[in-house]
């Protein structure tokens, strides 16, 4: 089994002050296997922080960052194929359709996104592409959509099997959702 954490969107300092304590509490209880980072630290002191958290960290440009990282990434995980993109370019955000072109083009079957500031588990029309967006970390303001709470998610790959826990701050405590995906000609997801 390979644990993942999944988090983005922080915009510390300019849109928040911090990721909430619970958050950083739970993420920092273990060391991960893989982090993978959505873009938008805005910050050398978040991506430092960022970087301790696992083992390997595969971490992507946001539209507002100014560290120099990759538009997207490509990473093997177990048998599955993840590409991390920030989600900037994609009009309107978050557009299903687009996201998985995108992970088409770099060959990928699991797409983690960000920028919409939203958390969501889905997959496109052709059930080919499961997509994956933790939202924002801190529960920061979006340029064009309502903002989420501050959320998370932390998968554990199992084989053909993915279970998303997607992880938000609700009402001052921690809570979680839990999604279950599976491929085998295409992606199947079901909530818990």
């Amino acid at each position: 089994m390979t644990r993942i954490l999944i988090l983005g969107d922080t915009h510390i300092p300019d849109r928040a002050e911090r990721i909430p304590q619970p958050l950083v509490k739970l993420v920092e209880s273990e060391l991960w296997d893989y982090v993978l980072f959505t873009g938008d630290f805005t910050s050398l002191e978040v991506k430092t922080w960022v970087e301790r958290l696992g083992k390997k960290t595969f971490a992507v440009k946001g539209n507002m960052d100014y560290l120099p990282y990759p538009t997207h990434q490509r990473i093997i995980i177990n048998d599955h194929v993840f590409g991390v993109f920030h989600g900037h370019g994609v009009s309107p955000r978050g557009d299903v359709k687009k996201l998985a072109v995108i992970a088409e083009s770099i060959k990928a079957d699991v797409l983690v996104t960000g920028h919409t500031h939203l958390p969501f588990v889905k997959s496109d029309p052709s059930g080919r592409v499961l997509l994956l967006n933790p939202g924002s970390a801190t529960g920061a303001w979006s340029g064009e959509l309502e903002s989420g709470p501050p959320s998370i998610m932390l998968v554990e790959a199992k084989d053909q099997l993915l279970e998303i826990k997607l992880v938000q701050i609700l009402q001052d405590s921690l809570h979680e959702s839990v999604f279950i995906a599976r491929k085998r000609d295409k992606w199947i997801i079901h909530s818990e």
